[in-house]
């Protein structure tokens, strides 16, 4: 997944694998900057009681898709590495979104600024 700043939004540009495993029908997700409330890159914490509709789950492996939580809706895309980004919204249908990616300190910078 590639992410950048277009006018700012946060854009989300999924792999057609990434969109498979995540049951995302769109390619490209656009966050306005002002939805976001804060970016962390905490370890998420995730609980049995969670629903995904729809999504991928392979323990250890893969965790992507649409997932209720008592947080509220979630956004899902991680891997085993422990590079997180969680970017927690206001007005958007999903609460947060929970992603691995490679240079999550820098986005955790960028989004911090932006914001």
């Amino acid at each position: 997944m590639q992410l950048s700043i277009v006018e700012n939004k946060l854009q989300i540009e999924f792999t057609w694998q990434e969109r498979l495993l995540a049951a995302r029908l769109n390619k490209l997700w656009q966050i306005p900057l002002a939805n976001i409330e804060e970016v962390t890159t905490a370890k998420p914490q995730s609980h049995w009681k969670e629903l995904r509709a729809p999504g991928t789950f392979i323990p250890g492996v893969i965790k992507a898709g649409t997932y209720y939580t008592d947080r509220g809706k979630e956004f899902w895309y991680v891997n085993q590495d422990s590079n997180y980004l969680i970017i927690e919204l206001q007005d958007e249908s999903y609460n947060r979104v929970i992603l691995t990616i490679d240079n999550n300190n820098y986005w955790q910078q960028q989004l911090t600024q932006l914001c």
